[in-house]
């Protein structure tokens, strides 16, 4: 896990003068404003679950197809002028880098080309407290922001333009407390929840934390990148979501304070899903355009579901070129949980009427089976 200097440096200016960046975005846009009107926001897609859940493979799935355009790591520091940097700067990164396995270390490569998650930068800038568990982190319906509004169209319009795409694609984990707020910008946009079972999910995020904790440690930079690109999941300055109940997630906090790691992360798990599925329960109309999509599923079945999520955002592919895609795509062997008896009987507890509204089998939901077909 390294982080080089320079972006460290040019990271950090750009966050403590992050309103003269957001000056410069609008200059930017008011200078290419013909070109901009031109563009039209066509059903933009967007992938928001908790980390860990699949969500990165699901976007790196989607961003190849080619009608898709979307952020690239190779977007970051300067996130609010994207055409400047990308046509201005574009040789700080070398063309065919070649893939390395990101700091996740989960089997995933990545170059500077691959897709991210940045556009979070301008939801923390515009909306302040958004990762604060003090703060209700919800958007709604009823939410209304003007000046991030019209710099975020702006925004999407300039990742098309420059990447010379037709649908914009964002992955963005904390986009689950944003999906009515979402859908009232872009009455046609799509969205895609992944969901993992919950002993697999809180493995993976327990192991991401102790990877993370480690790491930052040992370089204070990467824990300011961490903060920078509104990544607070796990690591050192990992934060529970408040989602209009700030006794709950500081219930969650505790539980972590305290060492129970395990029971934490579950009921963490079953906040944020029992949220987006009480949400989509209340809204008729996000239903329609929400599809939950199980990571076992995928692994299991992959053409099927990949088939499933490729048709609701409405970008088909060939049969043949799914296959291919589903042929990548199987269950991580590479940890083992290491959870004691009490740990798997504290995360069936927390999880287990979250887990059976998402079709997971109640009880053995700490195990992870499922009763096939998904939702």
């Amino acid at each position: 896990m390294e982080m080089p200097g320079w972006i460290d440096r040019l990271g950090g200016f750009v966050e403590s003068t992050a309103g003269l960046w957001v000056k410069l975005g609008n200059v930017e846009s008011n200078a290419m404003r013909a070109e901009l009107d031109a563009i039209a926001i066509d059903r933009p897609v967007y992938i928001a679950g908790l980390a860990r859940s699949g969500t990165t493979i699901l976007l790196e799935l989607l961003a190849g197809h080619s009608d898709v355009a979307t952020h690239r790591y190779r977007d970051f520091p300067p996130v609010y002028t994207p055409v400047f940097w990308n046509r201005a700067f574009s040789s700080i990164y070398r063309g065919g880098a070649e893939p390395v396995e990101r700091a996740h270390k989960d089997r995933i490569l990545v170059t500077p080309d691959s897709p991210e998650a940045i556009e979070e930068v301008l939801w923390m800038r515009f909306f302040p407290g958004r990762h604060d568990p003090g703060v209700d982190q919800v958007l709604d319906s009823s939410t209304t922001n003007p000046a991030f509004e019209a710099f975020y169209r702006d925004h999407i319009r300039k990742i098309l333009l420059v990447r010379q795409g037709r649908r914009y694609l964002a992955k963005g984990n904390y986009n689950v407390t944003r999906l009515a707020y979402l859908a009232r910008l872009f009455p046609d946009a799509r969205f895609i929840v992944p969901v993992r079972t919950p002993r697999g999910h809180v493995a993976s995020l327990a192991k991401q934390h102790r990877l993370f904790c480690e790491q930052e440690k040992a370089d204070p930079r990467i824990l300011r990148h961490m903060r920078r690109v509104g990544h607070f999941e796990f690591g050192l300055d990992r934060r529970p979501l408040n989602l209009g109940d700030a006794e709950a997630a500081r219930s969650v906090a505790r539980l972590w304070e305290e060492g129970h790691e395990a029971r934490g992360l579950a009921r963490h798990w079953a906040m944020v899903y029992g949220f987006v599925l009480d949400q989509l329960e209340r809204d008729p109309a996000l239903r329609e355009r929400t599809l939950i999509l199980r990571y076992e599923d995928a692994c299991a079945n992959g053409v099927a579901t990949l088939a499933r999520a490729f048709g609701h955002v409405s970008l088909p592919l060939p049969e043949e070129r799914l296959k291919g895609m589903a042929g990548g795509l199987s269950a991580p062997t590479y940890y083992d949980d290491g959870f004691t008896g009490e740990d798997a009987a504290a995360i069936a507890e927390e999880t287990s009427g979250v887990a059976a509204r998402l079709g997971y089998t109640t009880g053995r939901a700490s195990a992870g089976a499922t009763d096939g077909g998904g939702i």
